[in-house]
């Protein structure tokens, strides 16, 4: 969960600043998927996150439970960016569609990035469509699996 809280001095706003959420007994924060994520959120990259400077394609993909494939297309649009990736053998060579908001890290000298949801939650999401991936209820449908903090 993003909390912000906003930096008030006198009787102007300045500006909405992060506060950390508190820790889950016993997880570190890439262990925890996102409960309750807007659909805004779902398709930003995290902050600290610096995917829109960086080339990524080529990198491998890691879920939280193994290996996923590599990144075939990447997507920095504002409010609409996520990664393509394609599984090559593990789900028969097909391709599945992740909103940035579950993208956790990035480890550039690895050329890994790491995503904050298991295998079998990426496999049992709806079929990527490269017909209609870039539409918004596409979009919507696949906010709709990713983003109920399953």
């Amino acid at each position: 969960m993003r909390v912000t809280a906003v930096l008030i001095t006198g009787s102007n706003i300045e500006r909405e600043v992060p506060v950390s959420a508190p820790r889950e007994m016993g997880k570190e924060p890439s262990d925890r998927k996102e409960e309750g994520m807007s659909t805004t959120d779902l398709w930003t990259y995290r902050e600290g996150t610096p995917i829109a400077t960086m080339d990524l394609s080529g990198f491998k993909v890691e879920a939280v439970d193994g290996s996923i494939g590599s990144i075939d297309e990447v997507s920095n649009e504002v409010g609409a960016s996520y990664l393509v990736v394609d599984t090559g053998p593990w789900i028969f060579g097909k391709k599945v569609m992740l909103p940035a908001g579950v993208v956790d890290r990035v480890d550039g000298a690895e050329e890994t990035v790491y995503v904050n949801r298991t295998k079998d939650e990426i496999k049992d999401a709806p079929e990527f469509d490269e017909s209609r991936y870039r539409d918004e209820p596409y979009r919507e449908e696949l906010g709709g699996y990713y983003g109920r903090g399953s």
